[in-house]
C-alpha cells in the first residue's frame, strides 16, 4: 500500500531515571524517525528536545515538563499523523490531543504505509 507522504509526530516514552536511559530512548525515536523518513514521511522528533534539556541544565536556563510539552504542541498541530509507541505520562496527553485534532493515529511503525510522493 502507497500513500502520500506525511508529517508524522513520534511519540514515545522520553522520562527515565537515569541520564543514560533518557538518551537511550531519545536514540530510539531518532531511530524511528529514520525509518519513516526512509518510507517517504517526514517525522517530528520531540525527543530532540534531550538535548535542550542537558543544554538548558548546563546554562542554568530553568525548563519544566510542562515547557516541554508547550514547546511539543504546535508541532503536534501541525503534524498530518501521530505514531504512539509506548505509555507515559506525556504520551497519553499527547494521544488525546492528537484524537481531539482528528489527527491519523498509528500504533506501529509496520501500520504506516510506504509513500510514493515526496
Amino acid at each position: 500500500m502507497n500513500s502520500e507522504s506525511l508529517k508524522i509526530y513520534i511519540a514515545a516514552p522520553y522520562s527515565a531515571k537515569t541520564e543514560k536511559e533518557r538518551k537511550e530512548n531519545a536514540e530510539a525515536s531518532i531511530n524511528t524517525a529514520l525509518t519513516l523518513f526512509k518510507k517517504g514521511h517526514f517525522p517530528y522528533i520531540p525527543h530532540l528536545t534531550h538535548w535542550v534539556d542537558k543544554r538548558a541544565k548546563e546554562t542554568k536556563v530553568v525548563m519544566e515538563w510542562e515547557d516541554y510539552m508547550k514547546w511539543h504542541k504546535p508541532w503536534l498541530e501541525a503534524c498530518d499523523a501521530f505514531l504512539y509507541l509506548g505509555s507515559s505520562k506525556g504520551t497519553d496527553l499527547e494521544l488525546q490531543v492528537a484524537k481531539d485534532l482528528g489527527k491519523i493515529i498509528f500504533y506501529s511503525i509496520d501500520e504506516i504505509p510506504v509513500s510514493t510522493k515526496q
